[in-house]
């Protein structure tokens, strides 16, 4: 069975359909943060089993940045949210 995310702009479409960018938790430190916290915002992450927030641009679509909650397991689409409507993009 194919992997299908339902975009809230162009409706239920396959996974190839989109690109991920990777999870969406890291908060982007101020532009007065010290070295250490870049260090750790740019290459340290986090690689939880299971429930996960990511974000994921529809690139043959309304190429629109979305959340998508999804279980990194076995890829159940839990929900998928405009990135810009949740502040996240």
């Amino acid at each position: 069975m194919a992997s299908l995310i339902s975009c809230p702009h162009c409706g239920t479409r396959p996974k190839e359909e989109f690109m991920i960018r990777g999870d969406a938790a890291p908060v982007r430190p101020s532009a007065m943060a010290s070295d250490e916290a870049w260090h750790d915002y740019v290459h340290l992450r986090s690689n939880p089993r299971g429930r996960v927030r990511e974000h994921w641009q529809h690139v043959a679509g309304c190429r629109r940045w979305l959340l998508v909650e999804r279980d990194n397991l076995t890829h159940a689409v839990f929900s998928v949210a405009d990135a810009a409507a949740e502040g996240g993009q």
